[in-house]
């Protein structure tokens, strides 16, 4: 037996996922063929620009249930059948939460099909022909945030105005009206989308360098400070990313924030930034880009795009993405433990293997990577042309 103080497990800041993923809602109230073309449209006029995903299940019965498809009858778990237009995992094992947050960590949108699946929030379809059945699933209406009245309802049953204390505040629209379902479901998103924090890198160690190239000056101040105060312009919070023994030599006004996983580099700090504040979007800059200034990151915020994985420049000598300035977005943090599962610690090889935004730098130059005292003369060079 443990003591009360005891705590078994570390605590750490969990990400804000339902069963499926962080925005989701189970459409509840009607039959399956209606809650299936409701969700076919909104993912119709929602999809050209946010990634969804529908959760449903396959109403089968006795001989029909036990027939397997394709290689999963000789015995298989999994099958994947490349089709040419779409791609088709089928699984032969059982699937919880846990995993399901994994396949669609990437959505910004999932939809459910409330009569096989429960979801964070509800969309409640007042259908009098499934008034009887709606009653029978009173425990899962958790969060509705939408009333839909279904032909023949004219009012929300009194059931859920026993049920659901402040049912007049929730939004009630007509199963017809699909602009305006659809607008519903574009101010959610809009309303969720994660706020953006600054992290300055300035943790690495400078051996190329032979000093610190956080602390070098190269506009009046030292170089972390300078990108951290930059930053406030387009961010929340700010950090400067350090070591934990370099905390004792910054300025307390500026807030740091040491790697916590340990000698992987900038890979390391953005996850620790995660570990921290896995719902926010981070804005990451080295240090040793001397040559970054509010132009560049004035393009970066204005043409972010929270539904990829990352807003990334594309470096212009490489042809590559640039992932040290760059905004990683919630859905990232997935992506880069992943990588690191499979022994990968190279953020610019996440970006490559992900969807990402990729941008066309309006200063190129400013991508300049300083890591020597040969680079660092000619960045002085460039920064004396201005």
């Amino acid at each position: 037996m443990t003591s009360p103080e005891h705590k078994k497990h570390a605590a750490i800041n969990r990400p804000n996922y339902g069963n499926f993923g962080r925005a989701e809602w189970a459409i509840v109230g009607t039959n399956c063929g209606a809650i299936k073309d409701l969700a076919g449209q909104i993912i119709a006029a929602l999809s050209p620009k946010v990634k969804c995903a529908y959760v449903d299940a396959q109403h089968t019965h006795g001989e029909e249930q036990a027939q397997l498809p394709g290689r999963l009858a000789s015995g298989a778990v999994a099958e994947y059948t490349d089709q040419i237009t779409h791609h088709q995992f089928t699984l032969n094992r059982p699937l919880n939460p846990f995993q399901f947050r994994q396949w669609f960590s990437e959505m910004d949108l999932v939809l459910v099909n409330g009569n096989h699946q429960q979801a964070k929030a509800q969309v409640v379809v007042v259908d009098p022909a499934k008034e009887a059945s709606l009653q029978k699933r009173l425990s899962q209406l958790t969060h509705v945030q939408l009333f839909l009245l279904a032909e023949g309802a004219e009012e929300i049953f009194p059931f859920l105005q026993e049920v659901l204390p402040a049912w007049q505040e929730i939004p009630v629209y007509r199963l017809q009206e699909t602009e305006k379902i659809v607008s519903f479901f574009q101010h959610q998103l809009w309303q969720a989308a994660p706020v953006l924090n600054g992290l300055v890198l300035a943790g690495g160690r400078s051996v190329r360098m032979g000093q610190d190239k956080g602390a070098l000056q190269w506009h009046g101040k030292e170089q972390r400070y300078h990108l951290a105060e930059m930053m406030q312009e387009f961010c929340a919070e700010v950090f400067i990313s350090c070591r934990a023994e370099q905390q004792p030599e910054l300025a307390a006004q500026y807030p740091t924030l040491p790697d916590t996983f340990l000698d992987l580099g900038p890979y390391g700090a953005i996850l620790s930034a995660f570990r921290e504040q896995p719902e926010a979007a981070w804005l990451v800059v080295a240090c040793d880009l001397p040559l970054v200034d509010q132009r560049t990151l004035w393009q970066l915020v204005q043409e972010r795009n929270p539904s990829a994985v990352a807003t990334a420049f594309e470096n212009p000598q490489n042809r590559f993405p640039e992932p040290l300035i760059t905004i990683w977005e919630p859905k990232s943090y997935l992506q880069l433990l992943a990588f690191l599962a499979q022994g990968y610690t190279c953020p610019r090889k996440v970006l490559i293997n992900s969807a990402i935004h990729l941008l066309q730098p309006g200063q190129p130059e400013a991508l300049l990577n300083v890591n020597t005292p040969q680079e660092q003369e000619r960045a002085r060079q460039l920064l004396a042309q201005r």
